[in-house]
């Protein structure tokens, strides 16, 4: 099986985040043997493949990124039956195999078609290589519609949930801990914002008919000098996920509500939401072409960056969304190759529009 192959070649090159330039090299070296409606564009670890061009149809992106997280596993890639196990098997180069597919078939689908195959998107907002792709590149800002090929077990997911992750610090004095009414104890003092994180409900909103859910989180703490030390400093990282309904600035004010001036806080990733845009018509094709199901995303992707621009984006793809950064990764390879029909059936519909 072809698809199985390619899949496995990707997972044979690793590519944790931070270390994508090898498969990134080896990526541009396959293109290179192909014939192209221009050459490929490289933008340090990224690149802009255009596929075909002056088609009378849409200008539609495939987007997918080389990075994996850096999970733990216990044997080499391989396949077992139906499953294709290797780091980023899921998330997300299953996506990235359906772009190559098409990238190596003689025929050429009738839409303007860009693929992106782009670094670091599992870390930071800002070290996203896609920001500067988007920034730099002369024609991907402007196409008619993109897909993120993030694992969604072929399900349409629209939209996403924005995420604002925020340091806060919370300041006391050190003393003994035999005598501590000499000091201020700084995690002592977070209590009443971990009563009222504790409390909290998941706020729901809904929009195109599909529901997403406001939920803030400490998802991380760090504080005190020794067991015998009243700390003088407690920091907790709190994340909040947000739906479609809020920008930036407004849930930076509901954490700043939350937290009530009882600590420092510092905003140190802010990642906006994107609209799902249910019925547009290329969503809608989309739709259309045989997808298990349309749902909201419950996470933040890329499709917010074409959000930002005023392009309608998407996430739909074929790997496994419940094996995204676990040990032992493995995708379906049944489903990977359901996602291939799927996808050349909506280019199609996209075609005859």
């Amino acid at each position: 099986m072809r698809l199985a192959q390619t899949l496995l070649w990707l997972c044979q090159t690793p590519s944790f985040i931070g270390d994508e330039r090898p498969l990134c090299d080896a990526v541009a070296a396959r293109l290179s043997t192909l014939s192209l409606a221009a050459p490929v564009r490289r933008f340090g670890d990224s690149l802009v493949v255009p596929l075909s061009r002056d088609t009378g149809g849409p200008k539609i992106a495939l987007i997918g990124h080389l990075d994996v997280v850096r999970t733990e596993h216990e044997h080499a890639p391989r396949i077992e039956g139906d499953r294709l196990y290797g780091p980023g098997a899921a998330d997300m180069k299953s996506g990235l195999t359906l772009m190559l597919d098409l990238a190596e078939r003689p025929e050429r689908p009738r839409v303007d078609l860009t693929l992106v195959f782009y670094a670091r998107e599992e870390g930071p907002y800002a070290e996203n290589e896609l920001g500067v792709v988007l920034d730099e590149d002369p024609e991907l800002s402007r196409v008619d519609f993109a897909i993120a090929l993030e694992p969604s077990d072929n399900k349409l997911q629209l939209g996403c949930s924005g995420s604002v992750h925020a340091k806060v610090r919370f300041q006391g004095r050190t003393a003994h801990s035999a005598r501590p009414w000499q000091g201020d104890n700084a995690i002592h003092k977070a209590a009443g914002l971990l009563a009222r994180l504790g409390a909290l409900e998941p706020e729901r909103v809904s929009i195109d008919d599909l529901e997403w859910a406001h939920v803030t989180s400490a998802t991380m703490a760090s504080g005190g000098r020794g067991r015998n030390v009243i700390p003088d400093q407690f920091e907790l990282n709190l994340n909040r996920r947000f739906g479609p309904d809020r920008d930036l600035e407004r849930v930076q004010q509901e954490l700043l509500a939350l937290v009530a001036g009882e600590a420092e806080v510092e905003f140190i990733d802010l990642s906006p939401a994107a609209p799902p845009l249910r019925h547009h018509p290329l969503v809608e094709a989309l739709a259309a072409s045989g997808v298990h199901a349309v749902e909201p995303k419950q996470a933040w992707t890329d499709v917010a960056r074409f959000a930002r621009l005023g392009v309608p984006a998407v996430n739909f793809g074929p790997g496994t969304q419940a094996q995204a950064h676990q040990k032992n990764e493995w995708t379906s390879l049944s489903g990977l190759a359901l996602g291939q029909r799927i996808l050349r059936r909506f280019l199609e519909h996209a075609e005859a529009r």
